[in-house]
């Protein structure tokens, strides 16, 4: 509930402070006096966009600021703990604007974006203004009225889920029925890859090491000649080097009785002697197993060729990318085969949920067509008092296919004349007869769901005796369960609040200020008469607002 409005340097308004009734408050005022920019103001701190030409004086802020009364704050927990705002039974939304447009939001003092701040008034007030009419003709609009009514939060809450539920799994069904179909297209290459990859039996840098062992083979003529070279010069020559170190040795042995240090160069010599004759042996070694084999050799080059193939096909360039994508063939063939489980396993999955579906959107079809010959008697009988005695609307409920809110299409079609056509709203409703249809309409909505502030902008347009008296014992009687706020220029609606609130302006010097007051008992008299005859009121006017304020 909006307890207080507090307006600084906003258009002709250079400072008000408005305290608000919990129940009906009525605005009333002279055209042009200010009612509009009270009402813009008021959008502002619930999350209307500005800009620089709200400033009254460009040297100073402007600053609008509302002060909520939550009556159960922990309904509102959860988007106060997700924004970490601090929660308070009092709430304090503010929005200040400079002079070059630029705006801050405020919620308790924690600056906050107008998505934010939009999100919260949402579910603290609704204003209705004449254009929000509009919002009769949309069908989602008129599917939430009916939801209202029939109570089906609880059920459509079910419903959504299992719709949810459903549609992610079909889209994930559809999703593997793709990738197989896309993996059909190309599993018998794919197979033939693999195979022809798995015949070759590559082993861990099989090609690299073939590729070093065929140039060796290739050169062993030589090789081998190098080896003889080096094993002759070590140990077969006239004066190999085996034996001269040897001799060396035994040489310098003569030298260690005259001097000690002499034996370690000694024991170096004949390591360095058994190293060589080490190497010497080696060489031997390979010698004798180096040969050239013709057989081998065409062994080698027909694999290299195999391998190498494959490395081109593939346009990779080792042994190891090819066991890489053998792998990943591999793994592509074996997973094609639990594909077909995922399916199945999905399939039922989906119908299963789909008959949940199908079930949950059967019952709150139930429970709207249900309602929808109370909201047509109702509404009728509504319009009849507002002074509509020949319009009447008709509700019909066709079904279309599944969606988040069910199965069902609703509509609240209109006859204006009793024509018995009745024809969509937003075609043939005026602006007048949308604004009172609107209110009937939330009348009814009222009373099944737990609206917020209500806040009604001339909801009078084009009505005036006793169709004006019937709204202002609408928004009465609406004021008796919840805040409602209504800008009117009808005396029978004004008669009707429990407050009065009454905007009018002044011209100081060369400047015009808006003011707001609230009006005692005798200045409602006075005010109501001078809306019935004009200023100064007569005897029979005054009359008049007196029987309708006691009324």
């Amino acid at each position: 509930m909006l307890t207080k409005l507090e307006i600084q340097n906003y258009i002709l308004i250079d400072h008000l402070s408005i305290d608000l009734s919990n129940q009906l408050s009525v605005i009333t005022g002279e055209t042009g006096a200010g009612k509009s920019i009270i009402m813009g103001a008021l959008g502002l701190i619930l999350g209307d966009r500005a800009d620089s030409t709200v400033c009254r004086e460009a040297s100073k802020k402007c600053f609008i600021e509302g002060i909520f009364k939550l009556n159960d704050a922990k309904i509102h927990s959860s988007f106060f703990e997700e924004n970490e705002i601090e929660l308070n039974d009092e709430l304090i939304i503010r929005r200040e604007i400079n002079a070059q447009g630029k705006s801050r939001a405020f919620i308790n003092d924690t600056p906050v974006t107008l998505t934010i701040l939009k999100d919260l008034t949402s579910k603290l007030v609704d204003l209705h203004q004449q254009f929000d009419t509009m919002a009769l003709g949309d069908t989602d609009f008129q599917r939430t009225v009916i939801d209202a009514l029939a109570s089906t939060q609880k059920e459509l809450a079910e419903y959504q889920g299992s719709f949810t539920k459903w549609k992610e799994n079909e889209k994930k069904l559809q999703s593997l029925i793709t990738q197989k179909e896309d993996f059909e297209k190309t599993e018998s290459y794919k197979q033939h890859l693999h195979e022809e990859l798995a015949a070759l039996q590559l082993q861990e840098n099989e090609l690299e090491n073939l590729d070093q062992e065929l140039k060796f083979l290739e050169n062993a003529v030589g090789i081998k000649s190098q080896l003889a070279a080096s094993i002759q010069i070590l140990d077969h020559s006239d004066n190999p080097i085996v034996q001269q170190l040897k001799q060396m040795g035994h040489n310098l042995e003569s030298i260690v009785k005259w001097q000690p240090d002499f034996a370690s160069i000694v024991s170096r010599l004949k390591a360095a002697q058994i190293e060589i004759a080490d190497i010497a042996s080696d060489l031997n070694s390979w010698q004798d197993k180096i040969d050239f084999d013709d057989k081998k050799i065409a062994t080698i080059q027909e694999r290299l060729s195999l391998g190498y193939n494959l490395l081109k096909k593939h346009k990779v360039q080792t042994t190891a990318e090819l066991l890489s994508i053998a792998a990943q063939l591999a793994k592509d063939l074996s997973e094609v085969l639990n594909l077909n489980d995922q399916i199945n396993e999905l399939t039922t999955l989906v119908k299963k949920l789909e008959k949940e579906v199908i079930t949950a959107a059967a019952g709150l079809t139930a429970k709207r067509e249900k309602q929808m010959t109370p909201l047509t008697n109702n509404v009728n009988k509504l319009l009849h008092q507002v002074g509509m005695p020949n319009a009447k609307i008709k509700v019909t409920i066709d079904e279309v296919p599944y969606h988040l809110f069910g199965k069902d299409k609703v509509d609240i079609l209109f006859d204006a004349n009793n024509t018995q056509k009745f024809e969509p709203i937003k075609k043939v409703a005026s602006g007048g007869e949308l604004s009172r249809l609107m209110l009937c309409i939330k009348s009814l909505v009222a009373k099944s769901v737990d609206l917020p502030t209500m806040i009604f902008d001339e909801i009078d347009t084009g009505i005036s005796g006793e169709p004006a008296k019937q709204v202002g014992l609408l928004l009465q009687n609406l004021g008796q369960a919840r805040q409602v706020l209504c800008i009117t220029h009808q005396p029978q609606i004004a008669a009707k609040g429990n407050a009065h609130l009454y905007v009018y302006k002044e011209q100081k010097g060369s400047t015009t200020h808006t003011y707001l007051k609230t009006l005692d008992a005798k200045e409602r008299v006075l005010h109501i008469a001078t809306m019935i005859g004009g200023d100064p009121p007569s005897k029979s006017a005054l009359d008049n607002a007196k029987e309708l304020l006691a009324s």
